[in-house]
């Protein structure tokens, strides 16, 4: 009877793949990370570039073809691969698509690019605020008292300016505000 060994014997280099932990902390989905892991299996150690097809890539990690299209579009915006389109001439000469060509890059620039997205949704939520606190003041200004018994609630943007304040008040490109984007310009007011 033969005793196998639970261990390879041979140069761990050659038959594991190694994935760096930081890729468990960028909020890549489950799929992004089978791929990612995947890519990484198959990738030249020298050139850190591998071919395959979104089917091989699906047969291997069990989805579909749309679904890897997917998620290596998720790993690109992460900046964690960059594709290329390769060219395969047949023997009668005609050109038709390759396989995809996937740079494995740096796992250093996509936790920088992670970390400078974080920063950037940090910024734009502090601009709402402070937009929010200014139209809440600049509003609240312009109002008259409220009777007795009357329930104020600060404007949203949902409700917007027309919400709370009416004809009253206008701060200029409140639709700015609206689509994640603050408006920096003059406050209109006009009495109406």
């Amino acid at each position: 009877m033969k005793k196998y060994d639970l261990y390879s014997k041979g140069d761990p280099a050659k038959n594991f793949s190694p994935l760096p932990n930081e890729v468990f902390y960028l909020d890549l989905s489950y799929g992004a990370i089978a791929i990612y892991g995947y890519l990484m299996h198959i990738e030249d150690r020298k050139t850190f570039q591998s071919y395959a097809s979104y089917n091989t890539i699906g047969r291997a990690v069990k989805m579909s073809a749309n679904t890897v299209r997917k998620y290596v579009l998720e790993l690109e915006d992460k900046c964690l691969i960059r594709t290329e389109p390769t060219t395969v001439v047949t023997r009668d000469g005609r050109k038709r698509n390759g396989t995809l060509r996937y740079y494995i890059r740096p796992i250093r620039e996509a936790v920088d690019h992670y970390h400078e997205r974080q920063l950037g949704q940090l910024e734009l939520a502090v601009e709402r605020q402070k937009a929010q606190a200014r139209l809440s003041q600049l509003c609240a200004a312009q109002e008259p008292p409220l009777p007795a018994g009357h329930p104020t609630t600060p404007p949203t943007v949902e409700r917007g300016v027309s919400g709370l304040c009416g004809p009253v008040c206008r701060v200029g490109g409140l639709s700015d505000f609206q689509n994640g984007q603050v408006n920096r310009g003059v406050e209109k007011c006009t009495a109406g």
